[in-house]
């Protein structure tokens, strides 16, 4: 019989993680006819003057402005602008040899988003199959197709509730009772120890900590020679908030290669202690 392997999570963010900048902007924003500034500078407008939540005002202003500018907005409009986004270095390439790496050392690696953008721009992403869960702010749509309503606003606290849906299994969202039941740790799918969450910003802080402080592994990570991009990842660390900071380079090789393959020997190797010596609680 086939040894079972060792379960364990990669959780990512996207905007500013896995590509570049917020991904409204390669293509939904020119299609409405707004520049970024323009457009993030009225979400903040909104969500204070109606002490709102950040991330359903960008939404509804999404839908608002799109109708203004006669910009359809059904399910697959939105994918085929997930087309048009640039990823970082590497990226495309990362998730099968990561897969292949853990496999080839008794890990099986599941690869999640938990990101506040769109799940259906994200869906025209050339890597969107390669994820086995994606919990991402999404729309509900109409009879007719039509982007109507938020569904789903994934904002920088809530993201956190996706790391514990993770840990315990519980991946129905509409299924508030598993997620909130106790479970042992010993009887959990993925333990804390066995993720890894990796972020670019201030909105992964939360997601940041509770993995580091879990047992898990945090990453931050930051566009490449861009100037104050380093040292703002490095603050991350000072301040306890993640392990490193590393450049948002996914290629063979690299440091972000090097160090996720490492946690993937860590996990493998705890498994292994872990069963040789259970009492010793490894």
């Amino acid at each position: 019989m086939a040894k079972k392997l060792i379960p364990m999570a990669i959780a990512y963010d996207f905007d500013g993680t896995l590509a570049d900048g917020n991904m409204q902007e390669h293509q939904f924003l020119p299609d409405i006819g707004m520049k970024p500034k323009a457009f993030w500078e009225e979400v903040k407008r909104l969500t204070k003057e109606h002490q709102a939540d950040e991330v359903l005002v960008y939404m509804n202003l999404m839908l608002r402005r799109a109708d203004a500018a006669g910009v359809p907005v059904r399910r697959g409009d939105f994918k085929a602008r997930g087309q048009a986004i640039t990823l970082f270095e590497g990226v495309e390439g990362w998730f099968d040899r990561i897969t292949a790496y853990g496999r080839a050392k008794g890990v099986r690696i599941e690869h999640v988003l938990v990101s506040s953008g769109n799940a259906e721009i994200f869906a025209g992403t050339p890597i969107a199959s390669k994820f086995s869960q994606v919990y991402a702010s999404k729309f509900m749509f109409d009879q007719n197709g039509v982007a109507a309503w938020p569904a789903l606003a994934v904002n920088y606290t809530t993201k956190t509730q996706y790391l514990f849906r993770i840990n315990k299994g519980a991946h129905d969202l509409s299924d508030n009772t598993k997620v909130n039941q106790f479970v042992e740790k010993k009887d959990r799918p993925v333990p804390f120890e066995n993720m890894v969450f990796i972020g670019d910003g201030s909105t992964d802080i939360p997601c940041f900590r509770t993995v580091k402080e879990q047992g898990g592994l945090s990453i931050a990570v930051f566009k490449p020679n861009t100037k104050g991009a380093k040292s703002k990842a490095d603050k991350y660390i000072s301040d306890g908030r993640v392990h490193c900071a590393l450049p948002a380079n996914y290629s063979a090789d690299g440091e972000l290669d090097r160090v996720i393959k490492a946690a993937i020997d860590a996990v493998s190797a705890r498994s292994a202690l872990t069963s040789m010596f259970p009492e010793a609680g490894w």
